[in-house]
């Protein structure tokens, strides 16, 4: 027992958190990115689509209880991703301070620098995201809580276009953060060698990739005015 409880303050019981919790929050993004390109297919599809996530396992789920149970999932992950994240990054600060371990900064790709620093903006993002399309209280100039379609145009419309800039901006920090987690699960939970090691790389721009530019179809398409 007291083995299992100082696992996670271990090096590899911290990267395994990071593996399972990123994994989780890749596949609320993934599913978040489906839902959204149903805007394509209308006003009223989309407003029913996002009506349908209050009403998902009704009867016996009540209204929203799937979505709060959704939360109860991907939030917990968030926190301990960024508590994995940051205690793994003061034990490589701790290490790069020995003499006996190499600093090997110069050899890192870009997306490895900027996973720190892209984690904080992400996170930052995140709840600009809340505070902009859930609550509606922050630069929203006309947020109705009953139609989600309308509330995705007018944000994005709105001061110049600032927000669609701010999501696209957001878009390009996350492409980096998907491709250097998912080739960092990969890595902690054992799945590379030397026959798949090439083919997780591509998996991983893959991922990172489809699913950023998902995201991108929509605040560009609403700047272009293909939808709206």
């Amino acid at each position: 027992m007291v083995g299992i409880l100082h696992f996670p303050n271990t090096t590899i019981g911290k990267k395994i958190i990071m593996a399972l919790s990123g994994a989780i929050w890749l596949g609320f993004l993934a599913g978040h990115m489906v839902g959204n390109l149903k805007i394509f297919m209308g006003a009223e599809h989309f407003n029913e689509y996002a009506h349908g996530l209050r009403t998902l396992g009704e009867p016996i789920l009540v209204y929203g209880q799937a979505l709060w149970i959704a939360r109860l999932v991907v939030v917990p992950a968030l926190v301990l991703h960024v508590w994995a994240a940051i205690t793994l990054s003061l034990l490589n600060m701790q290490a790069r301070d020995s003499k006996y371990v190499q600093h090997r900064k110069l050899n890192a790709n870009a997306a490895q620098l900027s996973m720190i620093f892209g984690g904080i903006a992400l996170f930052l993002f995140i709840i600009f995201h809340l505070m902009h399309f859930t609550l509606g209280v922050l630069v929203h100039p006309s947020f109705n809580p009953n139609d989600p379609y309308h509330n995705v145009i007018a944000g994005f419309q709105s001061y110049f276009y600032i927000p669609a800039v701010i999501y696209l901006i957001a878009l390009a920090a996350l492409s980096l953060h998907l491709y250097h987690g998912t080739w960092s699960m990969f890595q902690t939970l054992g799945l590379n060698n030397k026959t798949y090691t090439k083919s997780l790389r591509i998996l991983a721009w893959l991922v990172a990739i489809s699913i950023t530019a998902g995201f991108a179809l929509v605040p560009l398409s609403v700047m272009f005015g293909v939808v709206g």
